[in-house]
C-alpha cells in the first residue's frame, strides 16, 4: 500500500465548529457537547451565486475552504472528490413538490441545481479549478467510496486531492424514509508526496470488515445519524495523533481499512 499525507482538515457538526476547536474534542481531551452547529458560508463565490446555493452547496464549501486555507496551495490547482449520500435533498424536495402543482412549475435553478455534482459545480465556479473533479454516492458507505476514490486519485495523478464529505437532515416527508439526525460535513487534503507540516500518514484499501464505532457515546449516535459523520473514527485518530488502524463503511459491503500514523 501506498502513503497518503494528510496535509489538512475541516469539520462541521453539531459541537465541531472547525478543526482547531474540534481537535481536543476527537482526541478526547475535551467532552463533546452538541452545541448548535455554526451557519456554512459560501464566501468564496460571488454575491450573485451565493444568493442561489443551498444548504448542502454552502456546507460543502465552507469545510473545502476551511481545508485549503491553512495550507500553501491554490485551490484551482487541486483535484476534488465530493462525496455525499444523497446530494442536495432541499431541492429534491422542492422539484417533486412543484411535480404535484398545476402546470409543474420546476425553477431552472432548482433543476440545475438537483445534479449531483453541484457542490462541485459551484467549488469550480468559487476557485476557477479546471482539474479533475469526481462526486460519488455510496449510500453509507458513501465517505469510504469516497476516500478510496480520492486515494486512488492522488497517487495515480502523483498530485494532492481534496476529499469533501458532507449530508444534511432531509425535509419532511422525506425524512420519514431517510431519517439523518443532524448535519455533518469535512474536508481531507492528502497528497501522495511527503510534506514536512502534515496532521497523519494514510494507507488506504478496500475491506469487507466492520465498521469502527466510536468510544464517546454521544459522537457514536452522531456517527450512526449522518452518512458523512461516518468519517469520525478516521478524524479521532487524525486529532490524537497516534498510530492506529479504523474501518470505515456501512453494512452494506463498502468499506475501506486505513491505516493512521502520526
Amino acid at each position: 500500500m501506498s502513503r497518503l499525507y494528510v496535509e489538512s482538515a475541516s469539520v462541521l457538526a453539531p459541537g465541531l465548529a472547525g478543526w482547531p476547536a474540534s481537535r481536543a474534542v476527537l482526541a478526547g481531551e475535551r467532552p463533546y457537547l452538541a452545541e448548535p452547529m455554526p451557519a456554512p458560508t459560501a464566501t468564496l463565490l460571488p454575491a450573485n451565486e451565493r444568493r442561489r446555493t443551498t444548504g448542502i452547496v454552502k456546507l460543502a464549501l465552507h469545510v473545502a475552504q476551511e481545508a485549503m486555507s491553512r495550507v500553501d496551495r491554490n485551490p484551482w490547482e487541486t483535484r476534488t472528490v465530493f462525496a455525499s449520500s444523497g446530494g442536495d435533498s432541499e431541492v429534491l424536495d422542492k422539484i417533486c413538490t412543484a411535480l404535484t402543482l398545476p402546470d409543474r412549475p420546476v425553477s431552472p435553478t432548482h433543476f440545475h441545481q438537483s445534479v449531483h455534482n453541484t457542490p462541485a459545480g459551484y467549488w469550480a465556479i468559487a476557485t476557477g479549478c479546471t482539474q479533475a473533479s469526481i462526486s460519488l454516492s455510496a449510500y453509507d458507505g458513501s465517505v469510504a467510496a469516497g476516500l478510496l476514490e480520492a486515494a486512488a486519485l492522488a497517487l495515480a495523478e502523483a498530485a494532492p486531492v481534496l476529499l469533501v464529505a458532507c449530508d444534511l437532515p432531509l425535509p419532511f416527508p422525506l425524512s420519514e424514509r431517510r431519517p439523518i439526525t443532524a448535519p455533518f460535513g469535512m474536508a481531507l487534503l492528502l497528497t501522495p508526496q511527503p510534506v514536512a507540516s502534515r496532521l497523519a500518514v494514510l494507507q488506504v484499501r478496500p475491506t469487507v470488515e466492520p465498521a469502527t464505532p466510536m468510544d464517546d457515546a454521544h459522537l457514536e449516535s452522531l456517527r450512526l445519524g449522518n452518512p458523512a459523520a461516518r468519517a469520525l473514527p478516521l478524524l479521532r485518530v487524525i486529532a490524537r495523533p497516534e498510530q492506529g488502524r479504523v474501518v470505515l463503511g456501512d453494512d452494506c459491503g463498502v468499506a475501506a481499512s486505513v491505516e493512521v500514523g502520526p
